[in-house]
């Protein structure tokens, strides 16, 4: 018996926890997320795309909205919180890029709560 590896899953996760570490955020954060991405086909691809060519491709999309709007949602949640209302230099954008990827995965599972949120213009304090 022999056994096959794919090494593009071990490139891509590297590529991840990269963004992760840039990103400053927990191990705890990428580890989730890393679970949730390789066990949805749809949003991995989605992930690798952006590893890829450092934009979205939006093809998977829930109750209406793509990463594309999930990001622009993080920029203003940013914004909002910091009264700032535009987007200074000291904004992470790859911390907003996995926050959103990070919402997909979410609002995949409650798409009604994530609508509200977004919709409401409040926020996550809904």
């Amino acid at each position: 018996m022999s056994l096959i590896i794919s090494t593009s899953k071990i490139k891509v996760c590297e590529g991840f926890y990269q963004l992760i570490d840039y990103a400053g955020l927990s191990r705890e954060f990428g580890d989730d997320l890393w679970t949730e991405l390789v066990l949805d086909d749809a949003v991995y691809e989605e992930f690798v795309y952006y590893l890829e060519h450092h934009t979205f491709a939006d093809r998977e999309k829930v109750a209406g909205y793509a990463l594309s709007d999930l990001y622009v949602w993080q920029m203003d949640k940013y914004n909002l919180i910091r009264e700032i209302g535009k987007n200074p230099t000291t904004c992470n954008k790859e911390t907003m890029v996995l926050n959103a990827f990070r919402t997909l995965v979410d609002m995949k599972k409650n798409p009604a709560l994530y609508v509200k949120r977004i919709e409401s213009g409040r926020g996550l304090d809904v």
